[in-house]
């Protein structure tokens, strides 16, 4: 009986260490999932319940031992991570600070993709890289971004800061900042070069090709009615 009271308290003691080293070093980005997901009631749940954040912390610990050319102990990490969360981050890949993977099953991000500071990702987004070329063959993303569910943004591109990547584009082309692309290809509309409101609603944002077509219906029916 003492023995497994001891086990019990050992157990404690390790699952309340984890939460202060949590606390402590991920801080800001479980502040990044609460302000970016409004499902999130507090604190202790982002912490326990969310895999995006569990995907990140072994991400970290992956990415330490991969500069120390650790590279099977950190690959074994990141497929650990893979097995429990759904979320395949590959160990080289370099993630800026306030990353947040909402939902996150089916999320993949390559061996040599940067991601900068404040990027969102949806579900099932795809930072991959195409052919079997060495050296960078996975995107840059840069700062305030978000890539929509099932976004599939591949190569060695740059997606600029304050872009929307949106549900189900295939982005294989460098995004200006403070762009949106939808479509496969994906393509790309800008909205008078600001930055856009951070609503988060990935799924309605404005095609430019429905946009051009509606305005030509438009123009049709009014050289009719002349």
């Amino acid at each position: 009986m003492d023995y497994l009271i001891n086990i019990l308290i050992i157990l404690l003691v390790i699952f309340v260490i984890k939460l202060v080293l949590i606390w402590v070093f991920f801080y800001a980005d479980v502040r990044a999932a609460q302000k970016r997901d409004p499902a999130a009631k507090s604190f202790l749940e982002v912490i326990l319940l969310y895999p995006g954040l569990h995907a990140l912390i072994y991400h970290r610990a992956a990415h330490f031992f991969y500069r120390l050319k650790l590279f099977f102990l950190a690959r074994s990490l990141s497929q650990i991570a893979r097995f429990f969360t759904g979320i395949e981050i590959h160990p080289g890949a370099i993630i800026g600070k306030r990353f947040f993977i909402d939902h996150g099953f089916g999320v993949v991000i390559g061996e040599t993709a940067i991601i900068g500071d404040d990027v969102l990702l949806y579900q099932g987004s795809t930072l991959g890289g195409t052919g079997i070329i060495q050296g960078k063959r996975h995107p840059t993303v840069g700062n305030n971004v978000v890539i929509g569910a099932g976004a599939k943004v591949l190569g060695n591109i740059v997606i600029g800061d304050n872009s929307y990547i949106g549900a189900n584009a295939v982005v294989v082309k460098d995004v200006p900042p403070n762009s949106t692309v939808i479509g496969v290809p994906g393509r790309i509309t800008k909205q008078d070069g600001k930055k856009m409101d951070i609503s988060l609603d990935h799924a309605r944002i404005l095609d430019p090709i429905m946009q051009a077509i509606e305005e030509l219906q438009d123009r049709i029916k009014n050289l009719e009615k002349k």
